[in-house]
């Protein structure tokens, strides 16, 4: 069983994992993507590692929320899971909705920029 220091340490730990990961997705992905997709690829990744859940009931520990999701529905059902797959949801449409936002806002402002002007066919 885990104590406090121990328990914080492997959440610290499994968060500066997830973080750096996503980072680097966003590096490598912004290489070869336009801005939107990689937006939503990152901000997926980091509702699915990133969202927390109580392991079972009555427990005061929070765990990542795919990890649980993914114990419970091997060991028992998917039932067994809601609790855990609830946030997951809530968490990846908040996602798609902040990727919604962005690519109205910010990144359709940084593609009218990158336009080139037109050329004009006479020139004098």
């Amino acid at each position: 069983m885990l104590d406090e220091s121990s328990y914080l340490t492997a959440i610290y730990v499994y968060v500066g994992a997830a973080s750096l990961m996503l980072l680097y997705l966003a590096w490598w992905l912004s290489r070869h993507w336009r801005p939107g997709w990689v937006a939503l690829v990152v901000l997926l990744g980091a509702a699915l590692l990133l969202t927390p859940a109580y392991p079972k009931a009555g427990v005061t520990t929070m765990a990542p929320a795919l990890i649980v999701a993914l114990f419970q529905i091997m060991t028992q059902d998917i039932e067994s899971a809601k609790h855990a797959l609830r946030p997951l949801i809530f968490m990846s449409g908040m996602a798609v909705v902040i990727t919604l936002v962005l690519n109205m806002t910010i990144f359709r402002w940084s593609r009218a920029r990158k336009t080139p002007p037109a050329k004009s066919a006479a020139k004098g």
